[in-house]
């Protein structure tokens, strides 16, 4: 089978990317990862909240519906402002609606879905340090999250129990495949 480095991702339109998953399953390091891997601008959708979101969120409050569509528009808003090559946000994207929201926004976009178990997790957001998103919020996280399912085809599933250098080979692999399926 043939490597692909990522470079002839890059020979269309600017490319979009989402990182999402519960808090903690590791979408920062792995948006950054792709982000350099294959020169792309990367943003922390974290950094896309509201003051009063992050409050909430350092309080140990877990947010609602109605706290997440304007961030989700600015997720929407900044894939789709894109310049190419492309850009990759970190984005929970917790559930299917919250995808479609994007996808409104942005366009043409994908989804690389970083699939844990709880436990993994859990250690996880109990070991990094200065995090607003407080590990008592995991419970809520899983609680929202709705798994993408087999008729969402932008979506790309990662395990992430590999290291994070596989996890981009296999996305890059994936994105080459879906992008260029007679290749």
């Amino acid at each position: 089978m043939r490597q692909h480095d990522g470079t002839e991702l890059l020979n269309m339109s600017a490319l979009r990317l989402i990182v999402m998953g519960v808090s903690g399953c590791g979408k920062s390091t792995m948006a950054a990862a792709l982000s350099e891997r294959l020169g792309l601008d990367m943003v922390d959708g974290d950094d896309l909240h509201l003051p009063e979101s992050v409050a909430k969120m350092r309080s140990g409050i877990a947010l609602q519906d109605a706290d997440r569509w304007p961030w989700l528009d600015r997720i929407g808003q900044c894939l789709a402002q894109a310049h190419e090559p492309g850009r990759v946000v970190a984005c929970s994207a917790l559930k299917r609606v919250y995808r479609e929201r994007i996808r409104e926004q942005a366009g043409d976009v994908c989804f690389v879905f970083l699939d844990g178990d709880y436990d993994l997790i859990a250690q996880r957001m109990h070991q990094r340090v200065g995090h607003y998103m407080q590990p008592g919020l995991l419970d809520s996280q899983f609680r929202t999250l709705e798994k993408p399912q087999a008729d969402e085809t932008d979506v790309i599933r990662l395990p992430i129990t590999e290291p994070v250098q596989d996890m981009v080979a296999q996305a890059i692999l994936a994105l080459h495949s879906r992008l260029h399926p007679a290749l």
